[in-house]
C-alpha cells in the first residue's frame, strides 16, 4: 500500500473527523465513506513506520563525568529506613483540614531529621537524592539542610534535571570545596566554579583567613552580576570586623542600591567605622537631652533634609507611602548608629534609665522603635533587655519584640518567653515562640504545657492552639514524653464546654506525645 496524501493531511483529517475533510483518494477504500477511519488509521499506521524507518541514528552522547567523592560516612540502616519513610509521606496528615488525628505529622520531622544527620556529619544515601531533591525544590525551608546533606553527588546529579536547577545557584556548603590554603586550587575555583560554589568557597576562605577572602572577593568585584555582588557582600557578616572596612567603604559607591545599602549596614554594625561616626554626628544633633524643667527630657530635632553624603552613607531619601520624610530619615540615622554613643550624649545613663525618659513632641514611638533595630542589628544584649522591659507588661509589637529577644543568650530568652506565657497566655505568644532554641529549655516547655493544659482544662477547642501545639511537636524537649502522658486522656468536660473538646484535646495530645517520642527514636537511629 503507498499513499501520497501527507503526514500533516492525514493529521488534519484526524482532528477535524473524516466527514468533515474526508482523507485523499489513495487512502479512501473503494466502497465509500463509511470505512473512512479505519483507512486514516491505517494511512497513519503506515506512515509511523516509514517516517521511524528514515531517521538516522544521532552520534552517540559522550558519557556523564562521574559523581565526585563525598568522604562522609553513610547513615546508619535504621536512619536510611527512616529518610525513606519521610521523603515518601509528602502530603502528612493534616491536608484535609480540621481533624488531624494523633499520628505525627512526618513532613514536618523532615527538617529536624536532616539537620541532625547534618550536625553528625553523614552523607546522603545515592538512592534517596532524587526524592531529596524533588521535596527540597517543593519546600524552600528545606534547601539549606538538604543540599548540605545531599553534597557534592546531590550537586552533580542536580546538573542533569532542570527541575533542580535550584541547587545550582542556591545551594551553600554542597561542593567538595579545596583547603582554603590551597592558593592555585581555591583561585581556579573561584574562577571558574559555579555560583553555589563560589559562595561556599569564599565562606570557606573567610573562617580559615578573612584577609585572604578579602583579596579573593577584590579580585573579580568589578566584574560580578549585582545580584551575586550583593550575595557576596552579605557572607562578610560572618567574622565581621574593622579590616573589612576600606572595602565596605569603596562599596557605599557601588552602582546597585541593594549592595549600597548592605555596605552601608555592615559599616554601621562596627562602632569605630568612619560611617558609625558620621551617622552619630547627625544623630546626635537631631537628639539630645533638655534639663530646663525639672525632669529630664529627650528633645528630637528631626533632620530638614536628605543630602547627598547622607544617602551615600545608606539613608533612602524617599519614605514608605504614609510615612513623613523627617520621621523616615531621623529613623534611618539613629538606627545606624552605635548604641554605645547614647549614655555619653544622655547624661551618662544605662540604657533602662535612657529607655525610660519621657521623649517630647510625641517622637518616643519613632525614637525607641530606631534604638531596637539598632539593637537587633548591633545585637546589643543590654539595649535589648532595656526596650524588652519586663514580661509583664503589656505586649506591644510582637514583632520588635521577637527581634529584640533573638539578640539575648538562648537560655535568657526561654526564662524571658516563659515568664511572658505565665503573665499573658499562649494566645500572645506565638510569634516569641519562634526565636527560642529547639529543643526548648525547661521552664519554657513546662509553661507551654501548663497553658495547653489550662485551655484543656477550660473545655476550648484545640484548634486555636493549633500553631503552638505544631511548635511544640517541633521544640518540646522529647523527654517531656513520659510527663505529657497523662494529658492524653480524655478529660471530663465542664458544663460550659464545647461539645467534643475533650476528645480533641486528647487527641492532640496523643500525637504530642508520639511526636516526641518519634523524634527520640529519630536521634537514637542518628546516633554513630
Amino acid at each position: 500500500m503507498t499513499t501520497t496524501t501527507s503526514w500533516e493531511d492525514l493529521v488534519t483529517s484526524a482532528l477535524l473527523g473524516t466527514e468533515r475533510r474526508p482523507p485523499g483518494a489513495d487512502v479512501m477504500p473503494p466502497g465509500g465513506g463509511k470505512d473512512a477511519p479505519v483507512a486514516l488509521l491505517d494511512a497513519a499506521a503506515l506512515h509511523t513506520v516509514r517516517r521511524r524507518a528514515g531517521l538516522l541514528p544521532a552520534p552517540a552522547a559522550a558519557p556523564p563525568e562521574p559523581a565526585p567523592h563525598d568522604p562522609r560516612p553513610p547513615v546508619p540502616e535504621a536512619a536510611r529506613r527512616r529518610l525513606t519513610q519521610l521523603l515518601a509521606d509528602r502530603t502528612g496528615p493534616s491536608q484535609g483540614g480540621g481533624r488531624r488525628g494523633a499520628a505525627p505529622d512526618l513532613t514536618e520531622l523532615l527538617p529536624q531529621w536532616l539537620a541532625t544527620a547534618n550536625e553528625r556529619g553523614y552523607r546522603a544515601p545515592a538512592s534517596a537524592l532524587p526524592a531529596l531533591l524533588d521535596a527540597a525544590r517543593a519546600r524552600t525551608d528545606l534547601r539549606p539542610q538538604a543540599l548540605t546533606f545531599a553534597g557534592p553527588r546531590g550537586l552533580w546529579l542536580a546538573r542533569f534535571n532542570p527541575e533542580w536547577r535550584f541547587a545550582l545557584r542556591g545551594a551553600s556548603g554542597v561542593a567538595a570545596l579545596p583547603a582554603p590554603d590551597d592558593a592555585q586550587a581555591v583561585r581556579s575555583l573561584w574562577e571558574e566554579g559555579l555560583f553555589a560554589e563560589r559562595v561556599a568557597l569564599l565562606a570557606a576562605v573567610r573562617a580559615h583567613e578573612p584577609g585572604a577572602a578579602l583579596a579573593l572577593l577584590r579580585s573579580t568585584w568589578p566584574t560580578e552580576r549585582a545580584e551575586d555582588r550583593l550575595m557576596f557582600l552579605d557572607s562578610l557578616r560572618t567574622g565581621l570586623s574593622d579590616a573589612d572596612e576600606p572595602f565596605l567603604e569603596e562599596a557605599l559607591s557601588d552602582r546597585s542600591r541593594n549592595v549600597r545599602a548592605t555596605a552601608a549596614e555592615l559599616l554601621s554594625a562596627l562602632p569605630q567605622s568612619a560611617l558609625a561616626g558620621r551617622m552619630a554626628a547627625r544623630a546626635a544633633s537631631c537628639v539630645s537631652l533638655d534639663r530646663t524643667g525639672d525632669t529630664a527630657v529627650i528633645s528630637v530635632e528631626a533632620p530638614h533634609e536628605c543630602d547627598a553624603g547622607m544617602q551615600r552613607d545608606g539613608v533612602l531619601a524617599n519614605p514608605p507611602a504614609g510615612r513623613g520624610e523627617r520621621s523616615w530619615w531621623l529613623g534611618q540615622l539613629v538606627e545606624a548608629t552605635p548604641l554605645s554613643a547614647w549614655p555619653a550624649r544622655l547624661g551618662g545613663r544605662t540604657p533602662e534609665e535612657i529607655v525610660a525618659l519621657p521623649v517630647a513632641d510625641d517622637w518616643c514611638d519613632e525614637l525607641h522603635a530606631a534604638w531596637c533595630r539598632a539593637a537587633v542589628r548591633q545585637r546589643d544584649a543590654a539595649w535589648s533587655r532595656a526596650l524588652l522591659g519586663p514580661p509583664a507588661t503589656p505586649p506591644a509589637s510582637l514583632a520588635e519584640r521577637s527581634k529584640l529577644l533573638s539578640a539575648l543568650p538562648a537560655d535568657e530568652r526561654a526564662r524571658w518567653v516563659a515568664d511572658f506565657i505565665a503573665a499573658h497566655g499562649l494566645s500572645e505568644a506565638f510569634q516569641l515562640l519562634g526565636v527560642c532554641a529547639v529543643p526548648w529549655a525547661e521552664p519554657l516547655g513546662r509553661a507551654v504545657v501548663d497553658a495547653l493544659d489550662i485551655a484543656r482544662d477550660a473545655g476550648s477547642y484545640p484548634w486555636s492552639f493549633s500553631g503552638v501545639m505544631g511548635l511544640a511537636e517541633r521544640c518540646l524537649d522529647p523527654a517531656e514524653a513520659a510527663r505529657l502522658e497523662v494529658l492524653t486522656a480524655v478529660p471530663d468536660e465542664p458544663e460550659d464546654a464545647s461539645p467534643g473538646a475533650g476528645g480533641y484535646w486528647s487527641e492532640a495530645f496523643q500525637r504530642l506525645v508520639s511526636t516526641l517520642r518519634l523524634r527520640a527514636t529519630m536521634r537514637r537511629e542518628l546516633a554513630p
